[in-house]
Order: structure tokens, then sequence, then C-alpha cells
């Protein structure tokens, strides 16, 4: 028997039980459809990760405050920190640390920035100078503040991008420098406006596009971000108002890529040192955080992957009742057919033909399907990033469920004796 003769015998099969052979490739583009989205998900978490650290150079290390570890001592549950690190404690490290270049302190919380009769909802961050240095926040206009504004409390704020052109425009972002805004009720002056980032820049909360930096100090005492808490006056360890919802977040920078494994090191020491140990801070290169990152978002994407291999294998199950049935239907065609010298490979063959178109068909209209994907996932906030081992995946996975569970139908098929299928009623 020609292939072209099996081919004719499938499409012929296929044509007089449409409806059967829809239904049973929907679980097949459904599965496809599943694991190229969940691919395209994958790769957009792990995009999202590499974009958000991509600015901060290999030497940086961050500093993040645990929860409070607590032990046992005569029956008392007490910290095993005797009190938190100060502004100055971490300002002093580039001094008294060798392999430690500089520290990046920043505090943020969210707040209304008003121009005229604009108002805007955004991140404001209160940062040194070293912050904007590590995590490479470069101007389009104007300039950045310094440590010394802090401490004089001047009321200066640099504006992301996107933000500046909100309240102010587009052709007006450069006469932006020098203009008020109003910040939590207090009056700031405009005094630069960054490049466009394009993406989370290495600062965790979102885009630096659409945030406003202000001197730390000024965050402390203007714009209550949080209520300073320790042993000590400047503690950096911040506790959220009414409405601040802040968050304090420490990166340093080593002295070279080199240095980063002692400068972590000098770090726990000096911590342990100052604060009597060191398990409230975990101290991290960003090396291993966005290992760390991407290992979490990889679980998911593996554990999503499972749900639609699971599907698959539901649609797999389909194929081999439906064929199940045609064998069962078409076993007197079968009998004539092995009566006429066909071979148990051809009829083999044909059964599997037909598995294989069945299942190539959903995975082919599953990646047409996934085209609006983005449209979809867009709506509910979550982002898809196409790419074509994702394609390519959900289309094998969709022939090799196919193939894997139309076999056994089709070697059932092959089997029967001409007598017994002639006979069959």
């Amino acid at each position: 028997m020609r292939i072209a003769e099996q081919l004719r015998s499938v499409f012929l099969s296929m044509a007089s039980n449409k409806f059967r052979a829809i239904l049973t490739s929907l679980g097949i583009i459904i599965g496809s459809f599943t694991i190229i989205m969940v691919v395209g998900i994958g790769r957009a978490g792990e995009a999202s990760i590499e974009e958000q650290y991509k600015r901060l150079s290999v030497e940086s290390i961050t500093i993040s405050r645990q929860g409070r570890q607590m032990m046992s001592i005569s029956g008392n549950r007490m910290p095993t920190a005797s009190r938190d690190l100060t502004k100055d404690d971490l300002d002093a490290m580039p001094e008294l640390l060798e392999h430690v270049k500089a520290v990046g302190i920043s505090t943020s919380t969210s707040s209304e920035i008003t121009f005229g009769a604009v108002s805007e909802r955004v991140t404001l961050l209160g940062i040194n100078e070293e912050y904007a240095y590590i995590t490479r926040l470069y101007l389009e206009y104007g300039d950045f503040f310094t440590n010394d504004d802090g401490v004089l409390r001047n009321r200066f704020v640099v504006l992301g991008s996107d933000i500046a052109r909100k309240l102010f425009g587009e052709e007006y972002l450069e006469d932006a420098i020098g203009e008020s805004v109003r910040i939590k009720g207090t009056s700031f002056i405009v005094v630069g406006i960054l490049a466009r980032v394009g993406g989370s820049g290495g600062i965790s909360g979102g885009s630096p596009d659409d945030m406003a930096y202000i001197p730390y100090d000024v965050a402390l005492r203007y714009t209550s971000a949080g209520t300073v808490s320790g042993a000590r006056s400047g503690a950096i360890s911040i506790i959220s108002s009414a409405g601040g919802g802040g968050g304090t977040s420490y990166i340093a920078l080593a002295t070279d890529i080199r240095s980063v494994a002692a400068a972590i090191e000098e770090i726990k020491a000096y911590i342990a040192e100052i604060c009597g140990s060191s398990v409230s801070y975990a101290v991290n290169d960003v090396g291993s955080t966005l290992s760390s990152a991407l290992e979490t978002s990889n679980t998911m994407s593996t554990l999503l992957m499972a749900v639609a291999a699971i599907v698959l294998i539901v649609s797999g199950i389909g194929i081999m009742n439906v064929l199940m049935v045609a064998v069962s239907e078409r076993t007197r065609e079968i009998g004539i057919l092995k009566s006429l010298g066909a071979k148990r490979r051809t009829i083999l063959s044909v059964f599997l033909l037909e598995a294989l178109f069945i299942s190539v068909i959903g995975g082919l209209l599953g990646v047409c399907l996934s085209v609006y994907a983005p449209l979809v996932l867009t709506y509910f906030g979550i982002d898809f990033l196409a790419t074509m081992d994702g394609l390519l995946l959900g289309l094998g996975f969709s022939v090799a469920t196919g193939i894997f569970f139309g076999y056994y139908p089709a070697l059932k098929a092959s089997k029967l004796k001409p007598i017994d299928a002639l006979n069959k009623e």
C-alpha cells in the first residue's frame, strides 16, 4: 500500500468523523498553547530579573535586613543582635574596610507628587550619593544632589524620566530644572531629570523612570517615609508610618571583582562586631542574588510546565480512546486490507498517521493561538516573551503525545487476523 493511499485513507477517516477529530485535537490545542505560554512567561520572568540587575556592577553587594533571630538564654528568648546598624556605621565602612569602596542607602515610600494641576502617584526614594553611583542613575538634565544637601536638609528632588514627562511635558523637560513640586505637602526643587532606563535598573519596587529621588536625610525628616529605630540616632532600620509603606535597603561596592568575596567577609565581621551578631543581616553579591532569583523563576516555570504536561497527557488519552473506537469501527476494513496482502506495518502506519495528523493540527493551532497570548496576558498584567524554542517545544510535545498514545491502538489494529476481522459483525 503506497504512502499516497495511506494518506488518502487517513483523510477519508478524519473527514467522515470531523466533529470527533476536532474534539480530540482540542486537548492538544490547549496543551500546546499552555506550554508555549508557560515558556513565554518564564522567559519574560528571566528577562525581567536580568534587566533588574544588569545596571548593577558585578562588584555590588546587597545588605538586607532579615527578621529578628531569637535565641533562648536561661529560658528567656532574646534577640541575637544587640542593636541595628546605623547610618554612621554604614558611612564608615569604606574607611574602615579594606575591600569596600562605597555603601549606598535608600529608603522608599509611596507619595503623590504635584506640579500645578498635575498630580501623579510615585515611589519616592530617599538615597545618598553612593546609591546613585552604584545603581548607575545617569542624568539627562541638571545635577544630582549631594550628601551635604542631605545634611543641610535641602529639599531637592531628581525625577525619573517618565514621571518628569507626565508632570512637565516632553517639550519642557529642560525648563523643569529649578521648578518647584509638592511632595507630601512640602515643596521640593527639581534639580535633575534622569536619562531613560526602560527597565527596573537594579532597583526593586519598580522602574527608575517612574520614581522620584530625594536626599536620604531629607526623606527621614520631611516625607514621613518612616520613623528611625535603633539604639542611636540615625539608625537605618525603618518602621513604616501610616500611609508610608517605607522600607530601607543597602548596597555596597567592592573595590574590584576579585575583592567581592573578601568584602563580603569583611562586612559580615563588621556587622558582628557592631551588632553583636551578623545573623540579622544577609550579605550577598549581586551574582548570588541574581542566581537565586532566576532559580525561583525556573521553579515556577517547571511547576507550570508540569500542569501543561498533564493537560497533554489527558489529551493523549483522548487520542488513544478515539483510535481504539476507530479500530473497532474499521475492523472489517482492516480484514479486507490484510486479505489483499497489506502488511502489519502498513496497517500500523495508517493509524499512526491519523494520530500524527490530529496532534500536528492541534499543535499548529495551538501555535497560532499563542499569537494572541500577549494580548490576553497583558490584560492581567503578566509579561510574556515569545521565543522560537517555546513554539518548537509546544509543537514537539504535541507530536510526541500523538505518536506515544496512538501507537497502542495502531499496534492492536495491525495484529488483527484477517479471518477474525472479516467475521466481525
